[in-house]
């Protein structure tokens, strides 16, 4: 469980604007903390919102554009995690420290 992988997620049940359903979220905690903890930290990733740093920002991933929803960051329990779906490059990384640096005034 690397920081920068990609898993598909379960993210229901939410509630109000939460972002929803199964879809792929990247690990964006750090890699020592979600090997020992039985939560992660990840950001969802969306192929219907559009690009509009820093709160969505643009990435390639799952071979195709999407976007990585900054401001819908959060913890979930490690059960919703159903399989992994890859990683995701250093420069695509970069932008959304990027993106959660600003959405979190870092």
């Amino acid at each position: 469980m690397n920081r920068g992988e990609v898993y598909w997620v379960n993210l229901d049940p939410t509630q109000g604007s939460e972002i929803r359903k199964q879809r792929p979220c990247v690990l964006v905690g750090a890699t020592p903390i979600n090997k020992a903890r039985r939560t992660v930290i990840v950001v969802p990733l969306s192929t219907s919102a559009k690009p509009n740093p820093p709160l969505t920002i643009p990435i390639q991933c799952l071979n195709r554009q999407i976007v990585a929803v900054c401001d819908q960051i959060r913890a979930i329990d490690k059960t919703r995690l159903l399989k992994s779906a890859g990683r995701l490059s250093k420069e695509d990384m970069k932008a959304i420290n990027e993106g959660l640096r600003q959405v979190l005034v870092l």
